[in-house]
């Protein structure tokens, strides 16, 4: 069991790298990697989508299929046009913050009928919802947060990958020697 876990854990190391090398990129490169940037988060608003999507088939919430349309639609307009969306991209991400925030914060108030535990996506709304008005306020500034944001995440997900791995190995370590 234990090396299948550490097999498993050498994905978190790989995972790790690219993360760390990628969130290095964009912080040195934060305004040339705007067009990858919108590719990036175009795929991502994709698959979020697909996700939402799968989630509505099984427990269907409009809330869950709204979330993935809208992705979806904003996933397609920014691989479609990289080189607007780029110049656009704090609008578009602010306007998707907004939307997605009211939406949050709608089906927090849906799921809390049912007793189920509804703060988490309360908060996740407003936050949504002051992001998008900040980066509406302050398009530049949200242009270089965006950047700024999207490298800190993957710098800070490539270390946590990094981290996971090397508990990975210390369990595995200290399970053989106490075989």
């Amino acid at each position: 069991m234990f090396a299948v876990k550490l097999k498993n854990a050498r994905w978190n190391l790989v995972a790790g790298i690219v993360m760390l090398v990628l969130g290095l990129f964009i912080w040195f490169n934060p305004f040339g990697t705007m067009l990858a940037l919108a590719a990036y988060i175009g795929i991502g608003f994709m698959l979020a989508g697909l996700f939402y999507i799968m989630a509505f088939a099984g427990i269907r919430s409009g809330w869950y299929l709204l979330v993935g349309v809208l992705d979806l639609l904003v996933g397609l307009i920014l691989l479609f046009n990289l080189g607007v969306t780029a110049a656009s991209l704090p609008v578009i991400l602010a306007l998707w913050c907004l939307t997605v925030g009211v939406v949050q914060l709608i089906g927090a108030f849906e799921i809390k009928k049912y007793g189920l535990p509804w703060g988490w996506s309360a908060i996740m709304g407003i936050i949504g919802l002051i992001f998008g008005l900040i980066i509406l306020a302050y398009p530049m500034v949200g242009a270089i947060t965006i950047s700024t944001v999207t490298g800190l995440y993957a710098v800070m997900f490539g270390v946590l990958q990094l981290a996971e791995y090397y508990m990975s190995r210390n369990s595995y370590s200290i399970f053989v020697e106490r075989r």
